[in-house]
């Protein structure tokens, strides 16, 4: 009887396990990897330019892990500085907040990188106010500019960390 009483209890016991991990695994987000057009036309103010590039973006909520590689070409001259701006709706400039190459180096196309986002930079990403902003001699506002927007569930939007 014991052996019988055993055997329902580990039975009962694996599938309250298994309901719980079905329970909890759709809490969790995937990665997210999603591209983003760069232009003078997003920038504020416009920027005649026959430049233009694409951001590759791979986006983590749960660990707030964000990856880029950034191709560009035709830009003006040089890059003197490449980063995230932010928070601001499209018609807005902000702040750089994180710089997508190394201090000191030479930048060139495709520019790559990993960075952890803090809470609120990763509650800012997630709800589309921040924009990559390139920038050349010539143009030292930034040359060419995309708004970021997150493809991200709602429920990670409102998660802090």
């Amino acid at each position: 009887m014991n052996e019988v009483l055993s055997r329902r209890a580990l039975v009962a016991a694996v599938a309250a396990l298994a309901a719980m991990a079905a329970w909890a695994g759709p809490l969790q987000a995937a990665p997210i990897s999603f591209k983003v057009p760069i232009s003078g036309g997003q920038q504020v103010p416009l920027v005649e330019t026959q430049g233009y590039g694409i951001a590759d973006l791979t986006y983590d909520p749960d660990t707030r892990i964000l990856t880029w590689t950034v191709t560009y070409n035709g830009l003006s001259g040089p890059v003197t500085a490449a980063q995230f701006h932010g928070p601001a709706q499209p018609s807005k400039n902000a702040p750089g907040l994180v710089s997508l190459t190394k201090q000191g180096s030479p930048v060139e196309s495709p520019i790559t990188g990993r960075t952890t986002l803090t809470a609120e930079q990763n509650r800012q990403f997630a709800a589309g106010e921040w924009y990559i902003d390139i920038t050349t001699a010539a143009h030292p506002d930034g040359e060419i500019r995309g708004q970021v927007v997150t493809p991200v569930p709602e429920r990670a939007r409102g998660r802090r960390r």
